[in-house]
């Protein structure tokens, strides 16, 4: 299972690296600022039954 994952922010393009609370549940959806231009990002992530994390986000 992975316990990292990438998104692209929304604002500025930047490759973001966050850590995977998988604790969290098969379907997460929250809040978090851009470590670069601090724009706001709507992070979803779907964690497979595979154990493969699926992750992608949109501008709040």
């Amino acid at each position: 299972m992975q316990e990292e994952a990438t998104y692209i922010c929304d604002s500025c393009g930047e490759e973001i690296v966050i850590p995977v609370d998988l604790s969290a549940g098969e379907h997460q959806e929250y809040v978090e600022d851009c470590p670069v231009c601090c724009h706001p990002n709507v992070v979803h992530v779907d964690v497979e039954e595979d154990g493969d994390v699926r992750i992608w986000s949109e501008a709040e």
